[in-house]
């Protein structure tokens, strides 16, 4: 069954799937990027191609979101899936059931920050930003010809987060990308005891093992990494079709010093409710 690692785009997923591949997928907690082939990603086109129908609403592909789902279960083990669909309900297709789901890591991040990151991973500007975490409907998707493949509703920030957070039908652990970044051993700890704890795993933790995968997926490790090897997910530049960097700011990414004082307002104004609930 599945453990979705579930998050808003740009807060942080790519890092704890990095952590957990490093754990889970190798024998001494040394991070490379094909480890993430562990750590599959739903919905995406691949999932989708192989129907012989057309897909020409970008809707059209959610009644197949259970149909795929029992494929990648069909073995009957555990397994952590990466998403950014928000825990929803399209056309009386849900995203997800009991009989494919085990449990949810959701990925939170301070608003203003993952504002910052959508501006740089999209080359779009603040306000075009803040419309992509604001609009009720904002999905993304791929299309190949005339077919939509891959579609993920996202809706806003605060209606992806509530989705995920206040459901009550599958055990969820939601982590602070800042607790990870700050208090990164006792967070990841705190992930893997999740993790054991619904798969009903024997196995240890191993203190010695974490320690490795979080020392080799260091922001300044993962972004040498790129630079040497490229990142299959970075996204292609508007301008001169190169890959944006996908490792881009790490800790300097503080919205204090990035933005200015009637945005930060503005963004303080939006997400009130949610600064205060998760402690930002």
């Amino acid at each position: 069954m599945i453990i979705w690692l579930a998050s808003y785009p740009k807060s942080g997923n790519t890092w704890l799937r990095s952590l957990l591949a490093a754990y889970f997928f190798s024998k001494n907690g040394k991070f490379n990027f094909e480890l993430l082939k562990n750590i599959g990603q739903f919905p995406s086109p691949d999932h989708f191609r192989n129907y012989s129908e057309s897909f020409l609403d970008p809707t059209d592909t959610a009644k197949y979101w259970i149909k795929e789902q029992e494929k990648i279960n069909s073995d009957n083990k555990v397994r952590f899936i990466k998403t950014h669909n928000a825990l929803c309900n399209i056309n009386g297709n849900s995203f997800t059931n009991n009989k494919n789901t085990l449990g949810v890591i959701y990925i939170i991040r301070d608003p203003r920050n993952v504002i910052t990151s959508l501006r740089n991973h999209y080359e779009i500007s603040l306000e075009a930003a803040f419309e992509f975490m604001t609009e009720k409907k904002k999905a993304i998707y791929e299309k190949e010809g005339q077919n939509y493949l891959g579609f993920n509703p996202l809706f806003s920030w605060k209606l992806h987060l509530k989705s995920w957070a206040d459901n009550i039908l599958y055990p969820t652990l939601i982590i602070r990308y800042e607790d990870l970044e700050m208090a990164t051993f006792n967070t990841f700890k705190k992930v893997i005891k999740f993790i054991s704890t619904i798969s009903k795993s024997k196995e240890k933790f191993i203190s010695e093992k974490a320690l490795s995968s979080i020392r080799s997926c260091e922001f300044d490790k993962l972004k040498k990494l790129e630079s040497e090897e490229g990142f299959r997910e970075a996204m292609i530049s508007k301008t001169d079709n190169k890959k944006i960097n996908f490792f881009h700011l790490g800790k300097k990414n503080n919205y204090k010093n990035l933005l200015d004082a009637d945005f930060i307002n503005k963004l303080n104004l939006e997400f009130q409710n949610e600064i205060k609930k998760y402690g930002y």
